[in-house]
């Protein structure tokens, strides 16, 4: 299955993933540019994303503690999640995502 992840510069990225990974996993493997500190623990935002409008209802809405999280980084919008609690299934072949200013490792 795919993911197309739009880049800080605008480049658009086709990836591969599998079953049950983490987006968040999917887009650090494939060594773009996102922090992804925490690893998927939920206790940082480094690895926030814009989800494509078309996709926001697939995905559903973010857990309390996620939006908690969302908080704490400035470039929030309504289509903000973070990448490590959207985990791939066929559901979401095609998934469309821009990564974040924040969510860059040269931040």
């Amino acid at each position: 299955m795919k993911i197309l992840v739009t880049d800080q510069a605008g480049a658009e990225h086709e990836l591969e993933g599998l079953e049950g990974w983490r987006v968040m996993e999917v887009i650090r493997d494939w060594g773009l540019n996102i922090k992804a500190e925490c690893g998927g623990a939920l206790s940082c935002a480094t690895c926030h994303i814009y989800v494509d409008k078309d996709w926001t209802g697939v995905i559903g809405a973010p857990s309390d503690e996620e939006e908690d999280m969302l908080d704490s980084v400035g470039d929030v919008r309504p289509n903000s999640r973070l990448s490590c609690q959207i985990l791939m299934s066929d559901a979401l072949d095609g998934l469309k995502l821009t990564l974040t200013p924040s969510a860059a490792k040269d931040v």
